[in-house]
């Protein structure tokens, strides 16, 4: 049998892999997950789901919701995507990562069909889930799309709840160059009869999730419609908020130990969803939800929203990657700059992959800082120099390095203790440079 390191070998070798090699490894249908999923004895319909798709924010969102169910005592299940350093992460089972044994096991019963299916690398790791949580007998699983909704292999799920927390400008060569051709293949995970909340209100997809949720007979629910969320302060740990549901004129105390202003609107979504859930009969309420929030990442292990290492100088990682997210990071820097921390010199680590749009990614970035660009070692990463030669397009100043580990290291060591490190731009930059420094670390 083969060792763990051998197995994931295996399928990143054998499997196309959406985020190596993009667009080619996407399987069109759901036919090779019915299939999959039928092989193993349909274990996506062993127990409740809640299904999240969205631009943004959804495996935030997806991690509060499970951590809220966790502190109330139900076994959750969690999926999300993609990994940083190990690929275990996408499947957890209250907060902790399936095992080795369990990968080697599950892939080792499976092989016959690798050939004969030809499943993608995201394909075998959602029956994987699916697999994990049927065998460990969880009583709701908490399910992150992977790409759009309508096609995602996730969408085999029959949810007691969806939840689209907003729409973007993403992926558009694959969902689509506007808001509602996107939000037309996010809607697609809407069920019949299943209730969907939507993080935002936009203009531009209202009418498509009006129109799917009629046609579903299924009601929907806007959950800025709901909740208004004024932060009072961050420090160090913890970002502090005053939750005002509308409807019922109530304010509460909340905080979180997630970083970021962007986790306003993903709160929320997250207070919504749990009245739902409530409503319909599970065990949550909504002190205990706020009290969650306190410790979404001890819980979940989330990683690489807004994380803050605590090292001198100062190392902050945020996976954002589009346009959208980086708007919510340049007033996160703007807040930290305000703050008065890193006011010596803010120095920015950061690499894409090519099927962003790098160029408008870059406008939002602050002139003043010094920069080190990068590249994943994955095959859909931006050329450093590539990128290099777009941000001198948009002014700013910086030297390219052929790695992130030597962008993170010149960072490290021009760095006096009072700056900050930014390492962004994509989740294979943020998680080479969590390798890095844990490396580091335990050497």
């Amino acid at each position: 049998m083969l060792s763990y390191q051998e197995t994931v070998a295996l399928l990143t070798l054998k499997l196309p892999m959406f985020s190596r090699i993009g667009q080619a490894a996407i399987k069109p249908g759901l036919d090779n997950i019915e299939r999959l999923c039928a092989a193993l004895n349909h274990p996506e319909q062993k127990f409740p789901s809640i299904h999240i798709a969205g631009t943004n924010g959804k495996g935030s969102t997806s991690h509060m919701i499970a951590g809220a169910l966790q502190q109330a005592g139900y076994r959750t299940g969690l999926y999300t995507s993609p990994h940083l350093v190990d690929l275990r992460e996408r499947i957890r089972i209250n907060g902790v990562p399936i095992s080795e044994s369990f990968v080697i096991q599950f892939v080792e019963k499976i092989k016959p069909l690798l050939d004969t299916l030809s499943p993608s690398y995201f394909e075998l790791n959602v029956a994987m889930a699916f697999a994990a949580f049927a065998d460990a007998g969880v009583d709701v699983a908490v399910v992150e799309t992977g790409l759009g909704g309508r096609l995602d292999s996730t969408n085999i799920l029959l949810p007691v709840l969806s939840i689209i927390t907003n729409i973007g400008l993403d992926h558009t060569q694959i969902l689509g160059d506007t808001l509602p051709l996107i939000a037309k293949e996010k809607a697609g995970i809407i069920k019949e009869k299943v209730p969907v909340i939507v993080g935002e209100t936009q203009p531009e997809t209202e009418q498509v999730f009006f129109l799917a949720a009629h046609s579903r007979q299924t009601s929907i629910v806007y959950a800025d419609s709901l909740w208004d969320m004024v932060r009072i302060k961050q420090d160090e740990a913890f970002q502090y908020y005053k939750a005002i549901h509308k409807g019922e004129q109530k304010m509460y105390d909340l905080k979180t130990d997630l970083l970021g202003s962007y986790q306003a609107h993903n709160i929320k979504t997250v207070l919504t969803s749990c009245d739902l859930l409530q409503q319909m009969g599970w065990r949550l309420n909504r002190e205990g939800v706020l009290k969650s929030l306190e410790q979404v990442k001890a819980t979940t292990g989330l990683r690489g929203r807004w994380e803050r290492l605590g090292l001198r100088p100062e190392i902050v990682l945020d996976v954002a990657h589009n346009a959208e997210g980086m708007a919510f990071l340049a007033a996160n820097l703007a807040a930290l700059k305000e703050s008065g921390a890193g006011t010596a010199r803010l120095r920015i680590v950061c690499g894409f992959v090519s099927d962003k749009d790098v160029a408008k990614a870059l406008t939002l970035f602050p002139r003043d800082a010094v920069y080190y660009f990068t590249q994943a070692d994955v095959p859909r990463a931006m050329p450093f120099g590539e990128l290099a030669g777009i941000a001198v397009r948009s002014q700013l100043e910086g030297t390219a390095y052929p790695s992130v580990s030597a962008a993170l290291a010149a960072a490290r060591e021009e760095a006096g203790d009072d700056d900050v490190i930014l390492v962004t731009g994509s989740f294979f930059v943020v998680g080479e440079a969590i390798s890095v420094l844990e490396q580091r670390a335990v050497s």
